[in-house]
């Protein structure tokens, strides 16, 4: 039997992990916090990292693992084939039962991102990206294509510190002087996915980004045709320093919002 594609088995273990999270969804499950007041973890998301993990290993053992939760490593290869999980990316969402949360699980080789899959088993989406084009549920999508700031919805992609919540408010107001709406979701992952399938014009931080919040989306808007870059506009990678996404019709005033965060100039 010939090995399942990557982009098959990002879905695959995507899903086995989503539906371990989906059994303890809005049942009470107890909360933990890791690193401050609002940086919590459950057992189940320990539990579905696990489940991930296990689906990838039956057909590539020796593949690194890069993941959120437990002692897997940190940071992505730059050789290589290796796999990038967040088990549960919105876990603020999920202990608050709303359903805007997502397993995410990309492949990467050589440092770059090549298949990945968000599945959002509460919504009953399924995001999905090939080295040919992002997919909802099966059905190719694009980005967006407005291209006026003025109509483009464009997102805060995390949440900042207690320690940078000028640089939070900073963003909040770029955004909402430069462009039409904003939104915020709780949940990286979900946001790019949003942005390739052509829901939202953009979304941006100032702030170097964890691999597990950022490689499987990233993947899906550069498939679906957007641009994105690090906070210098140069092609973003998983150590990059701040990240733009967008339909890249509008990305030079997202990149110039992000950069306004710390007063570069354009």
């Amino acid at each position: 039997m010939s090995e399942p594609s990557r982009v098959a088995l990002a879905e695959r273990a995507a899903t086995a992990g989503g539906e371990v999270a989906l059994s303890s969804f809005r049942n009470g499950i107890d909360v933990e916090t890791k690193g401050g007041k609002t940086d919590v973890v459950t057992q189940a998301d320990r539990d579905t990292q696990r489940r991930v993990i296990e689906v990838i290993a039956e057909h590539y053992p020796d593949d690194a693992i890069v993941g959120e939760e437990e002692d897997v490593r940190k940071t992505v290869p730059d050789d290589g084939a290796a796999w990038v999980i967040d088990p549960i990316d919105g876990t603020n969402n999920y202990v608050r039962n709303i359903r805007t949360w997502t397993t995410a699980v990309a492949a990467t080789q050589d440092g770059e991102p090549v298949a990945a899959a968000n599945v959002l088993p509460a919504c009953g989406d399924v995001y999905t990206a090939d080295s040919e084009g992002t997919y909802l549920n099966g059905t190719p999508v694009t980005v967006s294509d407005v291209a006026d700031p003025e109509r483009a919805t464009v997102v805060p992609t995390f949440w900042w510190d207690f320690d940078h919540r000028e640089e939070y408010a900073a963003a909040t107001r770029e955004i909402v002087e430069r462009f039409g709406d904003l939104r915020r979701f709780g949940s990286a992952q979900v946001v790019l996915a949003m942005v390739a399938a052509g829901s939202l014009e953009g979304t941006l931080t100032n702030e170097v980004t964890n691999p597990w919040d950022t490689v499987s989306g990233v993947h899906m808007v550069r498939q679906a045709g957007g641009t994105v870059t690090d906070i210098h506009g140069e092609p973003w990678r998983h150590d990059s320093t701040g990240l733009v996404a967008s339909n890249g019709a509008v990305h030079d005033e997202v990149l110039a919002a992000t950069r306004a965060i710390e007063g570069l100039d354009d």
